[in-house]
């Protein structure tokens, strides 16, 4: 039987699972996102999913790599990405949910599923980097400031999308407000304040995510107006994959992207 990659196991700290938090966050999204490569509804917006698809992943590969100097032992980002196990990733949950298939326990599937969660996400990202420009640790400081350029036009490219879909047709509105539905629920973990935020904001090295809440309802309630749609209603429900409890998604999700370095231990291409 071929040798397989032992997983590693982290020396978590609360800056660490900090940093985890959003570069977790962009690597599950790029994966999801780079599922409709090949498929996108046209050849433009194909190409730009997947560079932004790319965008995101460059964001991780930064935080990945100063995140393994963080912990101690100078793991790189490929070890980090590739070895962890699913209770030691710290992603939002709604990055994990099916993007361009529906399944029995995640119905959607819809090009406005995708639409929508990119603007939900890039606004969120967009309002975190801005904060983390002046983070205490000047390493993060400066991927904040890079990756908010990009957050920036993320935001914007799916702005644009959400406006003349939810203001187009009959059948287009109808599609954007049942993925509004479907999202929402998932975006009360954006801003669950936990100890892991509270020691961030109080060494300065990044904002709490319940600091982010406000201006966030804000700049999706004007898109959502522009686009003649009606936030949906605020829910109870919280999910937890930034504590490391993720959904039944995860593992398959980790399973596809990691199985050849799983494989081929340590190999170079």
């Amino acid at each position: 039987m071929a040798a397989t990659a032992e997983s590693i196991r982290l020396n978590l700290t609360p800056a660490l699972q900090y940093l985890l938090r959003w570069a977790d966050t962009c690597l599950i999204h790029a994966q999801r996102l780079s599922e409709w490569c090949g498929h996108g509804p046209v050849l433009e917006e194909d190409i730009a999913l997947t560079n932004m698809a790319l965008d995101l992943i460059g964001q991780a590969r930064a935080l990945l790599t100063h995140a393994g100097r963080l912990e101690g032992r100078n793991l790189d980002e490929d070890q980090l990405a590739m070895l962890r196990d699913e209770g030691q990733f710290f992603n939002l949950t709604f990055v994990e949910q099916p993007m361009r298939r529906s399944s029995a326990h995640s119905p959607g599937g819809d090009f406005a599923d995708t639409v929508l969660r990119n603007f939900l996400l890039a606004t969120w990202l967009k309002l975190a980097w801005e904060r983390l420009q002046t983070s205490s640790d000047p390493e993060l400081a400066a991927i904040a400031a890079k990756a908010l350029k990009e957050a920036r036009y993320h935001q914007q490219h799916a702005g644009d999308w959400v406006v003349r879909l939810g203001d187009g047709t009959e059948e287009s509105a109808r599609r954007m407000a049942a993925a509004a539905e479907r999202a929402w629920p998932y975006t009360n973990e954006m801003f669950a304040r936990d100890a892991v935020d509270a020691a961030a904001e109080a060494c300065g090295l990044g904002p709490a995510r319940d600091a982010l809440a406000a201006h966030w309802q804000r700049e999706v309630a004007a898109v959502f107006n522009d686009a003649h749609l009606t936030l949906p209603a605020a829910t109870p429900f919280v999910s937890s994959g930034t504590r490391g409890v993720h959904s039944e998604h995860m593992g398959f999700i980790l399973a596809e992207m990691q199985s050849l370095q799983r494989m081929h231990p340590g190999g170079h291409w």
